[in-house]
């Protein structure tokens, strides 16, 4: 049967529960519930490691797979838990006499470790496209040598295989984004060293702890001008992700090489990574000029994470390699195992048990059928490894996602629907170990709310059995539906024709010069009758057209391109803001931005400068927000403000908000769990925890 809980004024909690559920669940009481089996990380290549690697007298002397108990793959390789060697594909390699002695000896720093040397362990080998054995008794001076005559190479590391390409060649880098259909979404960039690192871009003390972190995630900053790096790493984008070896593999080859490198996943556009020899062969060899193989047994895929720092913080954007498995403690327990299925773009899964909550390694967006197909894997292996058979199984409540539909195909004995912004802004309580409530801050794309209308500029109360919607953004309408994110134009003639009364002066505006009169009529047509033009209160696309208005430019090639360039271009030291109106007559209170785009688009015809306009955008938004969170704490009191969704990965208006409510509120900011989509499945468990506790 099917439960509806009316219990709260932000409308439906739907859950489906099976006749028998109400027994069992009950039957399944326990005081203290057990956590989960531990698997651990992917570690860095340590120091002493390094120096052996380094030392020619040594006999692991460049030897790629030279590691030790506190150092190289552990999660990726690993067939079963607990984890030991016998459980990890390294098993199948026996060791030497001498690695044998190393494992045996206690104390010592290969102790029970993945041991191995040239004689015993594995092996590197280059090949050619076609799969073609190339004879070299290096092959990473083969890698190293394509590299600097301007090839690409297919790299395999810890969790699956890279691209690369030299990054200070121009003609390079355009070569790789056509053979990977990548057109302009940002390159990370692999450097020898933090110190390469400073000299590409502005690296801080807090940049410089997450590069040398144990996770050694991508991390972005601001660009140094002049770069002697090409253009077309970021384009139109002043923002670089920088990254420092992690294995001994990538040290060789950055140190042979002696120059910058992109380092980006192996795939073509929307895959998922290749992890197997087999795949690359299959769907590199189309894009590298060699390949180079290790016989190693990757058995769980896991791309690279992503980190930035953010109102002085870090925050992990994309929650993956050195991090995943790794769970997040939650404060009070769930009482039944959770398989959480999180959300379509950039989703990671949560498998939660007792006091330990695992989010899975990055999938990337499950549209893509190899991406889903793998999602699938990912999580049935999980559970193997961890012994985990859930008991409850928490999805988004947009049935068009193919999680969505996954979540429903698990026999549990309760299957539940999370709001999208519910689930952001319970990860973030769970983060924090806060009950609530909270007022929530829930800033992004957009996601299905309990109205049958797509949200993202909300202001939530929030517990984890409950929300109320307390304010929103003034909806606009995406003609062409999912066109309008990869057409921007067209949400910014949504929101300047609204802004404007329909006489907008698109004469005067850049965007619309490359966009013919007959599609412009069409998306008016389109937005007057409302015939696939469904209506957004999303935050995110917001910055979309004002990023299309802002820039110049009509079209995006991948989701938020535009709204993180207008992010990225917001002048520091601008502190002014536009006007804007909020109507406390309706409920949820609705934040009117027609007067802020009529402000902004009156200054760029009059020529003040994009940077100027972008920062005053941000401060405007940020202003009211600071508006909305004061007005719900003279009714609910003040609530910690918490802060989550995908326009939040961004400096300026987190920081922005940041300073209109410190030190008046107490502010709740992700860190280690991702504010994006990446996150929201952790949000998602706890929440779908506390509906079964109170039904």
């Amino acid at each position: 049967m099917r439960i509806f809980n009316f219990d709260h004024p932000g409308g439906v909690r739907l859950a489906h529960f099976p006749a028998q559920a109400p027994a069992r669940l009950a039957s399944a009481q326990r005081a203290d519930p057990p956590g989960l089996r531990s698997m651990p990380p992917d570690l860095p290549i340590c120091p002493t490691c390094l120096s052996e690697l380094r030392d020619p007298s040594n006999r692991r002397y460049h030897y790629c797979f030279t590691n030790c108990a506190q150092c190289g793959p552990r999660f990726t390789i690993a067939t079963a838990a607990p984890y030991d060697r016998a459980r990890t594909t390294m098993a199948a390699f026996r060791m030497c006499a001498e690695c044998q002695r190393e494992f045996d000896t206690p104390g010592g720093r290969r102790f029970h470790a993945l041991a191995a040397c040239p004689q015993c362990g594995p092996s590197l080998f280059a090949v050619a496209p076609n799969g073609t054995r190339i004879e070299t008794d290096d092959p990473v001076e083969e890698a190293a040598r394509a590299l600097l005559r301007g090839g690409i190479v297919a790299l395999k590391g810890i969790g699956g295989f890279h691209l690369a390409c030299d990054a200070t060649s121009e003609t390079n880098v355009q070569e790789l984004r056509a053979r990977k259909h990548h057109d302009e979404k940002p390159f990370a960039m692999m450097v020898s060293d933090v110190a390469q690192a400073k000299r590409l871009a502005f690296i801080g003390p807090e940049e410089e702890r997450l590069l040398l972190s144990p996770e050694r995630p991508v991390v972005i900053a601001r660009r140094r001008e002049p770069s002697p790096v090409a253009v077309a790493i970021a384009p139109h984008n002043p923002l670089l992700g920088l990254f420092v070896p992690y294995s001994a593999l990538h040290h060789l080859l950055l140190d042979r090489v002696g120059r910058p490198l992109v380092m980006t996943s192996g795939n073509r556009s929307d895959e998922p990574m290749a992890y197997t020899n087999e795949e690359a062969l299959t769907r590199l060899g189309g894009i590298a000029d060699v390949l180079i193989l290790h016989n190693r047994e990757i058995v769980t895929r896991c791309d690279d994470s992503i980190a930035r720092v953010v109102a002085g913080a870090p925050v992990v954007l994309r929650r993956s390699r050195g991090y995943a498995p790794r769970p997040v403690t939650l404060k009070r327990a769930v009482e039944r195992p959770v398989l959480a299925c999180g959300a379509v773009v950039a989703n990671a899964f949560c498998l939660a048990r007792g006091s330990d909550a695992c989010l899975g390694p990055h999938m990337g967006n499950l549209d893509d059928l190899d991406t889903f197909t793998s999602y699938r894997e990912t999580i049935d292996r999980l559970e193997r490894f961890l012994g985990f058979e859930p008991e409850i199984v928490a999805h988004d409540l947009n049935p068009e996602y193919l999680a969505t539909g996954y979540a429903l195909s698990r026999a549990a004995a309760a299957t539940i629907g999370v709001q999208h912004h519910h689930a952001h802004i319970a990860s973030v309580m769970a983060e924090h170990g806060v009950e609530g409530p909270v007022i929530g801050v829930a800033y992004d794309g957009g996601g299905l709310g309990t109205d049958g209308t797509y949200w993202g500029g909300e202001v939530l109360v929030a517990s984890y059995t409950s929300f109320e919607r307390m304010a929103t953004l003034r909806p606009i309408r995406l003609a062409g539906g999912e066109l309008a994110i990869r057409q921007p134009w067209r949400t910014a003639l949504a929101v300047v024709d609204d802004a404007f009364g329909g006489d907008a002066p698109l004469d005067s505006l850049a965007v619309f010069r490359n966009v013919s009169a007959e599609a412009i009529a069409d998306v008016r047509e389109s937005i007057a009758s409302e015939h696939h033009a469904p209506p957004a209160h999303a935050a995110g696309r917001y910055f979309d057209a004002m990023g299309a208005l802002g820039l110049g430019r009509h079209l995006a090639s991948y989701e938020a391109q535009l709204a993180l360039e207008w992010n990225a271009a917001a002048a520091d030291d601008e502190r002014g803001r536009y006007r804007y109106g909020i109507c406390r007559s309706v409920q949820p209170w609705q934040v009117d931005l027609r007067p802020a785009v009529r402000d902004g688009v009156f200054e760029l015809i009059g020529g003040e400068s994009p940077p100027r306009v972008s920062a005053r955008f941000h401060n405007t938004l940020a202003a009211a927000t600071a508006d909305l969170v004061r007005g719900v704490a003279c009714i609910h009191g003040r609530l910690p403000v918490a802060l989550s969704g995908g326009c939040f990965q961004h400096t300026r208006l987190v920081e922005g908000i940041v300073h209109e409510l410190v030190p008046e509120f107490t502010m709740l900011l992700h860190a280690t769990v991702p504010p994006g989509d990446g996150g929201i499945a952790l949000g998602q468990a706890v929440v779908a925890d506390a509906i079964v506790r109170a039904s």
